[in-house]
């Protein structure tokens, strides 16, 4: 049976619409509200918001199709009055029986959750509105600050507000995942929610991203997709996938790439993007791909820049597959590991999936001291960057939907051109895209043929630099 609204509670929120302002909870705290919503949201996005309000959130972040619930007559209403022209669609709709057949991309609650008198039925009814790849983001404020909330109300700063549910970050993602959800990220942000000069700036944009601040972040957000297919004959055979191997002076590695090849999933089309070789690479490849021509659907490139990233990108050009992978030439990740890949994403359980080597025991000469050394800051710097553990961020295998990737691409001037081995590119991307992010542990083996074409310390300060660059578009926003 379907939730019927308080209606004191309605009563209440029709009384904020009407009078249309608070003094405390500041258009300066709103917009911090909407401005880390807006980063996760996208051009071609369908959006819904419940709970909207006076709907300033929807009619200030990117979407295709944006819809707002709100159970208040007034505030849809005033709603409604304000954005007018935007094209957005404000609806009356109790969050208690949500009734829309559409699924949408992205959904927001913000300071929602704790007005309503069951959490769980709400969340319940956000997942009727989802798909597969529906991305729900919940925002409500940090219970460590409710002795100053009410103390602003017994002043007069703040209209008092009826008593709310007293919720923190683990009580969020157990709502969730009771649900139906699956949290892949928690965030804290705004550490001080007023507006002073240049001291507000400093505080939220900066003080408030490191840690022990972070614990006092007044807005708690918590990122969720739907809980991931747990029968593997739905998956097994649903999706086709690219296996994009760039090589440059590999060639005693072509053919193994192609025999060492497990078949996975709906159909396997392999392209190799040779790069500037030195060796006969380029022949070998095209020897392989008549060899094979029978057994193995095989397309092959030379591409025109340099640089790993760049022969990635030719081969996702030429990519017909559903899912997107990367096999570096090396072979130092083992072929007969990517079905593991293939299953991580097929099942739902991330939506790009990262390739770890630092967990299993390695080769004796896999990865050379300085590099190990390198590989653990960075996963450090990951972790912070992105608010989610990060084991191994070079591992160069990645794996994700075509899809997405399309989506990445059109998305990828908010970062530049920065990124000359992809890594980051990708992995940065796909943050912005607000995929979960999930890690595969695999072993890695030590080369058999061939040099490394990285540079422990040219290429490492040229990482360096665009994590500190990716600081300014990822963390410190």
């Amino acid at each position: 049976m379907k939730k019927a609204p308080d209606t004191k509670l309605k009563d209440y929120f029709n009384a904020i619409a009407s009078k249309r302002k608070n003094r405390f909870f500041s258009k300066y705290y709103w917009n911090e509200i909407t401005q880390y919503c807006a980063y996760f949201a996208h051009e071609d996005s369908s959006i819904l918001e419940v709970g909207c309000g006076n709907g300033d959130l929807l009619a200030n972040i990117p979407g295709a199709k944006k819809t707002g619930i709100d159970f208040s007559p007034t505030y849809i209403q005033w709603a409604k009055e304000r954005h007018a022209n935007s094209g957005i669609e404000f609806l009356e709709m109790d969050a208690n029986d949500i009734k829309l057949t559409e699924k949408y991309d992205l959904i927001i609650l913000s300071n929602l959750i704790g007005f309503v008198s069951d959490i769980e039925n709400v969340l319940e009814q956000v997942r009727s509105c989802c798909h597969a790849n529906t991305k729900i983001i919940v925002q409500y404020y940090n219970s460590l600050w409710e002795p100053l909330i009410k103390f602003t109300e017994f002043i007069g700063l703040k209209q008092k507000t009826p008593h709310q549910n007293w919720l923190s970050t683990r009580d969020i993602n157990n709502l969730l995942f009771i649900s139906g959800f699956d949290v892949f990220r928690n965030s804290k942000r705004l550490i001080f929610p007023f507006y002073i000069p240049v001291l507000s700036f400093i505080l939220n944009k900066y003080l408030a991203k490191f840690p022990f601040f972070k614990f006092f972040g007044f807005n708690i957000y918590n990122f969720a997709k739907i809980l991931p297919e747990t029968n593997e004959a739905v998956y097994a055979n649903k999706y086709s996938t690219t296996v994009v191997i760039p090589a440059r002076n590999e060639s005693g590695n072509i053919e193994n790439a192609i025999t060492r090849l497990p078949k996975f999933g709906k159909h396997v089309e392999i392209i190799f993007i040779e790069g500037n070789s030195t060796d006969d690479t380029w022949q070998k490849i095209q020897e392989i791909q008549k060899k094979y021509s029978a057994t193995h659907d095989i397309k092959i490139g030379q591409q025109k820049g340099k640089g790993k990233a760049d022969a990635v990108r030719e081969g996702y050009k030429m990519a017909t597959g559903d899912i997107l992978m990367i096999l570096d030439a090396d072979l130092t990740v083992p072929p007969e590991d990517l079905p593991k890949f293939y299953n991580a994403i097929a099942s739902g359980k991330g939506d790009f999936i990262n390739g770890t080597r630092l967990v299993y025991p390695m080769d004796k000469e896999a990865m050379r001291f300085l590099n190990y050394l390198g590989n653990h800051f960075f996963s450090w710097a990951f972790t912070w960057l992105l608010d989610q553990r990060f084991k191994d961020t070079l591992c160069g295998t990645k794996v994700m939907f075509r899809w997405d990737y399309i989506k990445l691409t059109k998305n990828r001037k908010y970062f530049g051109e920065f990124d000359p081995f992809g890594d980051f590119d990708l992995l940065f991307g796909a943050h912005k895209l607000n995929l979960k992010i999930v890690e595969v542990p695999i072993r890695y083996r030590e080369r058999t043929y061939g040099t490394t074409n990285i540079s422990r310390f040219k290429h490492g300060i040229i990482l360096l630099r665009m994590c500190l660059f990716a600081s300014r578009k990822c963390k410190f926003i």
